[in-house]
């Protein structure tokens, strides 16, 4: 990650720190500032817009923590399942940890919502920050965390965010990832874990 990133994610952190916990009226405005300073220095170095930015990267409250999103890696005939989304990408199924659910819990959840099948988690494969992984780098952290599954039933149900659903061979893998949310790494990992009956849990 460039320094200048690193500065920013700090500064924004440090004023929405400071925004939870200060009563001063004038030191939210120093704090308020200082977050505004955070986001011109994305959109300088960016091609996001001001707003894309605040919207993005300066609209929570409380202390900052990294969100948490969860991948399914569900294995059939030494087969990768992965899903196809509408904008013609391929990734594992997935996505952010809503509120009042657990790992185990968003992971069926999603898997149900992007695939119509019902699983069981069987161990979390691996828990990465998305910045050392993933690219674009976003300016907030990301915890991902890769859970290995097995169908216990149900078929595809058409929805709003997946077309399809397919199993890929390792050396099938297509070259459109959704590299924001799943690379080769990280799929290879996953059929690493599977095949390893006695992997252990990875984590940075």
């Amino acid at each position: 990650m460039e320094k200048w990133l690193k500065w920013a994610i700090e500064i924004q952190s440090l004023a929405q720190a400071g925004l939870a916990y200060t009563e001063n009226k004038y030191d939210i405005e120093r704090y308020e500032r200082l977050r505004e300073i955070s986001a011109e220095m994305i959109e300088e170095k960016s091609n996001i817009s001001l707003e894309k930015v605040k919207d993005l990267f300066c609209n929570e409250k409380g202390y900052q923590t990294p969100k948490i999103d969860t991948r399914a890696a569900i294995f059939k005939d030494n087969k990768i399942l992965l899903v196809h989304e509408n904008n013609g990408t391929w990734s594992l199924p997935g996505g952010w940890c809503d509120v009042l659910e657990s790992v185990k819990s968003n992971t069926i959840k999603e898997v149900k919502e992007e695939t119509g099948l019902d699983v069981e988690t069987l161990k979390i494969i691996s828990v990465q920050d998305r910045n050392k992984h993933n690219k674009p780098i976003y300016a907030y952290g990301v915890c991902k965390i890769f859970v290995l599954c097995n169908i216990v039933a149900g078929e595809f149900i058409e929805n709003i965010e997946t077309t399809e659903i397919k199993y890929f061979l390792l050396d099938e893998i297509p070259d459109n990832l959704a590299e924001e949310k799943t690379n080769k790494e990280q799929i290879e990992m996953c059929f690493k874990a599977f095949n390893d009956k006695s992997w252990e849990t990875q984590f940075d």
